[in-house]
C-alpha cells in the first residue's frame, strides 16, 4: 500500500466512527500523475448527487507528458462503492450530524487507486481542546515511563 496523500486535519476536526474504502474513477494521465505523488486531498470533501458519491475539490496535478489541453485539476471524481455501502453511508448522513470525509488516498497492492473515507461527526472547540490535552498527557506519560 503506497500512500499518496493524507488528510492530517481530519482526526483533529472530526470524530471518526466508521472507515470505508472506495475506488475512484480516474483518467490514465491522472493515474500517472498520482504515481509520482502529485495529489492532495487537503480541503476536499464528498458530495452526493443523484444516488452517487463524488469526491470534490481533490487536486491532482496535470501529468507532464499529457496531451489533454483543457484539463481541470480539481474536477469532481466519482467514488466506486457497492449499493450496500452506499445505503449504509446515506443512512448515517440522513440520520443527522454525520458527514463523509476523505482520509487517505493510496494505491492498493493490486495497483488500484483507492480512497479511505470516514463517516464522521464534527468536533466542537471544547472537544478539540480535550483531544489536545489527552495527546499531551500521553506524550508526558510515555516520557515518564521511558525515564524510569
Amino acid at each position: 500500500m503506497k500512500i499518496i496523500a493524507a488528510n492530517k486535519q481530519a482526526n483533529y476536526n472530526y470524530s471518526i466512527s466508521n472507515k470505508i474504502e472506495a475506488g475512484i474513477v480516474l483518467t490514465g494521465s491522472e493515474v500517472k500523475s498520482l504515481r509520482i505523488n502529485t495529489g492532495s486531498i487537503r480541503g476536499s470533501y464528498i458530495i452526493e448527487q443523484k444516488g452517487e458519491l463524488w469526491l470534490s475539490n481533490c487536486f491532482i496535478k496535470k501529468y507532464q507528458n499529457s496531451t489533454d489541453n483543457n484539463y481541470n485539476p480539481s474536477r469532481n471524481r466519482k467514488l466506486l462503492l457497492t449499493k450496500k455501502e452506499y445505503n449504509k453511508i446515506s443512512g448515517f448522513i440522513k440520520q443527522g450530524g454525520f458527514t463523509m470525509i476523505p482520509l487517505t488516498l493510496y494505491f492498493s497492492d493490486k495497483g488500484f487507486a483507492k480512497l479511505s473515507c470516514g463517516i464522521a461527526k464534527g468536533k466542537k472547540k471544547i472537544d478539540k481542546r480535550e483531544s489536545i490535552k489527552q495527546r499531551d498527557w500521553n506524550i508526558k506519560k510515555e516520557r515518564m515511563l521511558k525515564n524510569k
